[in-house]
């Protein structure tokens, strides 16, 4: 006699990874929906127009005084971004210098200004007349700002501009050296070209950083015709007691960094296609 062999237990169907991708995207845009529902029925659409885009206000506020408070905004952070570079291409060379005295003053310093707040020291630079009553800052308060921002930003960048020189392969100097060409020249004309061609996304994230800093300006109590966007657009809101001229102020700060993101993501897309 033969014994019947129980059937083999029907075996559960995976499920693959494409449909499991797809099930999870669905769910994620419920969720969004239902939370983007949930906002919208339980705001009160006519108190937030009032509030952050009151018509009158936004038409007071774009006018001779944000044009004038955008052009400071943007002479504000040219000018702190050219001190910061200048600084900061010494102060990587420094740190790659073979003086050892050099190295720490450069470490030094870029471990002191990366910690310390970029408002402290503006704070620091308008107080310096009390302290030096025959100091004068030339072009003040735009010395002043230059100064105190590029400070700060000199720190962060010359670990940028330091990280590309060492990215130039070693072979590009020692080429040129066998030509006969000085370290120095070459430095300059050589590998401090290719680094920073290497190193221009993130020292333009950086100006873009620069740009909202330049908002800590409000500080040094400024004039009228000295005022950046953030102060102008405080000013008119305290008048006013409403938000709409810090929301117009905000959406002025896109007209520079937008731009300057954009150019970004082209320059890293086309590192990637090159390499």
């Amino acid at each position: 006699m033969t014994t019947a062999t129980a059937a083999p237990a029907p075996q559960k169907k995976k499920m693959s990874p494409r449909k499991r991708a797809k099930i999870i995207r669905i769910i994620q845009y419920t969720v969004l929906a239902l939370a983007l529902v949930a906002v919208i029925a339980f705001s009160d659409g006519q108190q937030i127009m009032r509030t952050f885009f009151r018509p009158d206000l936004m038409q007071q506020t774009i006018g001779v005084g944000l044009l004038n408070a955008l052009k400071n905004t943007i002479l504000y952070t040219a000018g702190a971004f050219v001190f910061g570079l200048l600084l900061g291409t010494m102060l990587a060379l420094m740190k790659l210098s073979q003086v050892a005295p050099y190295r720490w003053i450069a470490t030094v310093y870029t471990e002191f200004f990366r910690g310390v707040p970029a408002i402290i020291v503006l704070l620091v630079f308008s107080l310096l007349p009390l302290a030096l009553p025959g100091l004068r800052i030339p072009l003040d308060p735009y010395g002043t700002v230059w100064t105190a921002l590029g400070l700060v930003s000199a720190a962060y960048m010359s670990e940028t501009i330091r990280a590309g020189i060492e990215a130039v392969p070693k072979g590009q100097m020692e080429a040129a050296r066998s030509l006969g060409m000085p370290s120095g020249m070459a430095m300059s004309r050589i590998i401090l070209p290719q680094a920073f061609r290497i190193v221009t996304p993130p020292l333009t994230n950086e100006l873009v950083l620069l740009t909202k800093d330049s908002s800590l300006v409000y500080v040094l109590g400024l004039t009228g015709e000295a005022f950046e966007l953030t102060k102008y657009g405080r000013d008119l809101a305290n008048t006013h007691a409403n938000v709409t001229p810090l929301v117009i102020a905000g959406l002025s700060y896109l007209i520079i960094t937008l731009p300057l993101t954009f150019l970004v993501r082209r320059m890293e897309a086309r590192q990637k296609k090159a390499k």
